[in-house]
């Protein structure tokens, strides 16, 4: 019983955490990868070139071709906890609805740390694009197709392409005539979280982005998340400490990690 209550609350975490993140895996990130994170680092494949495609010749079939699919090493490098105290209430007595509150709290808390370092690792290994002059209501459309095209020199798929902006940016995007907004798109984009869509992009609202930070641009295929129950939620009695009577505590560990597979795909574009 003990053990399903770990799997369930887990799950429910999860379900909050998904809800609230803006760097959801499909969308903006991927999670491809081989091993369990749990061991301290996984494999992330990466692909630099796509597949060729021949012609077929009846006699004599069609070329071999190989692709450059490697592996890359992600180390795991975070660890974060939930550990927090239910006072008054043995496990076996917290109401369930004292637990969803605070299943529902760590969740929405673990997503806003989850966002910010996924924020990190975007800013710190994606490359820079254009000029450090701040964006205007004129120029942001401009900029943001000019990012549209510096895409497509590298070979990023038109489809999928994700633009992550400041609340300063998206005010910025609200005042353009170019800017449709994600309610006229249709419920799937509205599901995504996403704000709306300009030249090519869907677009999303991220306050984690970082104070310079104007807006990132990006595809999923070359951002991975990796991420994994260390130890699974569950709430576990503290009358066994010698500092708390009568009480209990939601106790559980995340690990995880970002990582940018191919930094050309990924443009950052900051402010001075």
């Amino acid at each position: 019983m003990a053990h399903e209550a770990q799997v369930r609350y887990s799950k429910l975490v999860d379900l909050k955490l998904r809800a609230t993140l803006v760097k959801k895996v499909s969308v903006i990130c991927n999670n491809r990868y081989e091993g369990s994170p749990k061991a301290g680092s996984v494999k992330v494949p990466v692909r630099d070139t796509e597949v060729t495609v021949n012609d077929y010749n009846k006699q004599t079939g069609a070329e071999l071709t190989g692709g450059d699919t490697t592996y890359l090493t992600v180390n795991i490098d975070k660890d974060k906890a939930v550990n927090e105290i239910i006072d008054g209430f043995d496990a076996a007595s917290v109401p369930d609805d004292l637990v969803a509150d605070r299943l529902d709290s760590a969740g929405y808390s673990l997503a806003l740390q989850v966002d910010s370092d996924g924020s990190a690792e975007l800013t710190t290994a994606g490359t820079a694009f254009g000029t450090t002059t701040a964006l205007t209501e004129k120029t942001i459309y401009g900029n943001v197709v000019d990012a549209r095209t510096k895409l497509s020199t590298v070979h990023v798929p038109t489809e999928g392409r994700w633009l992550l902006v400041s609340p300063e940016i998206y005010g910025l995007l609200l005042k353009s005539p170019e800017f449709i907004k994600a309610s006229d798109l249709g419920d799937a984009v509205v599901q995504t979280g996403a704000v709306g869509r300009i030249a090519g992009f869907t677009v999303f609202e991220d306050s984690t982005l970082g104070e310079k930070v104007e807006y990132i641009a990006g595809h999923p295929n070359w951002f991975a998340f990796i991420d994994e129950w260390a130890v699974p939620v569950h709430v576990q009695d503290l009358n066994g400490s010698s500092k708390y009577i009568g009480a209990s505590a939601v106790k559980g560990r995340k690990v995880y990690a970002f990582k940018v597979t191919k930094p050309q795909t990924i443009l950052i574009k900051k402010k001075a």
